[in-house]
């Protein structure tokens, strides 16, 4: 799998680098627009990431262009989240959003979402041997190469796959991506824009959170997975 990355803090590229590389994606890293534009190529990549502030342009322009010869996946890095920018990026295009700053597991979970929702299936790291090793909390696997997600049957020992929609399974994400870390709904929120377009308000974000605990816990009336934490948020042990 082949990625375009368009950043200009050298930091952040070069982090972001070594962290696709070892993940198995080979990386064509820019830091700005022209050498964006003279990188692009059909055919060339399998997913883009931009990010939106260049210092000789927009990374909207960037994903226009990109979209006009080629609906390859686009996913946007920048430290603008404000909701105009979130809605701006998806009428481009543009198949996720990611604000700074942000958790390199997350991103990486978010590249693997997109490029099997764009039918790009083939699982990084596969050529080199790697493993598609779960995560896992309690009884639960998730295999993010696949995205699937089981759970060990107390009785059987075997694993069962739990069925999650795409915004369960995204906010499933969210949360192994902050492990320990409480989530505040606002937060939350920011995350959770619907893959077709539309927002998750605060009432849908409160169904989505017991369905998720409806599938995933023992005792949906006493989580231990995603627990509550008072005036503050959730958190994922």
């Amino acid at each position: 799998m082949r990625v375009l990355l368009v950043e200009d803090d050298e930091a952040i590229s070069m982090g972001l680098t070594y962290s696709l590389e070892k993940e198995g994606y080979e990386v064509v890293s820019v830091k700005n627009a022209a050498e964006a534009r003279s990188a692009w190529k059909p055919g060339k990549y399998d997913i883009c990431v931009l990010d939106i502030n260049l210092p000789d342009g927009s990374g909207y322009d960037i994903c226009r262009d990109i979209k006009r010869s080629e609906d390859v996946p686009v996913i946007f890095l920048t430290a603008i989240d404000a909701e105009v920018n979130v809605v701006m990026g998806l009428e481009l295009g543009a198949d996720d959003y990611i604000s700074k700053p942000f958790r390199v597991g997350e991103l990486m979970a978010r590249i693997r979402n997109v490029l099997r929702r764009a039918g790009r299936t083939q699982s990084p790291g596969t050529e080199n041997g790697s493993s598609n090793n779960p995560e896992v909390i309690g009884d639960i696997r998730i295999y993010t190469n696949e995205a699937k997600v089981t759970r060990i049957d107390a009785a059987t020992g075997q694993e069962e796959t739990v069925e999650l929609t795409a915004l369960e399974y995204r906010l499933l994400l969210i949360f192994v991506s902050n492990r320990g870390i409480v989530l505040s709904r606002r937060k939350l929120l920011s995350d959770m824009w619907d893959i077709s377009g539309d927002f998750v308000n605060d009432n849908t974000l409160t169904v989505y959170i017991k369905r998720l605990r409806d599938k995933i816990e023992r005792d949906p009336a006493d989580p231990t997975i995603i627990r509550t934490v008072r005036g503050l948020g959730y958190i994922l042990d």
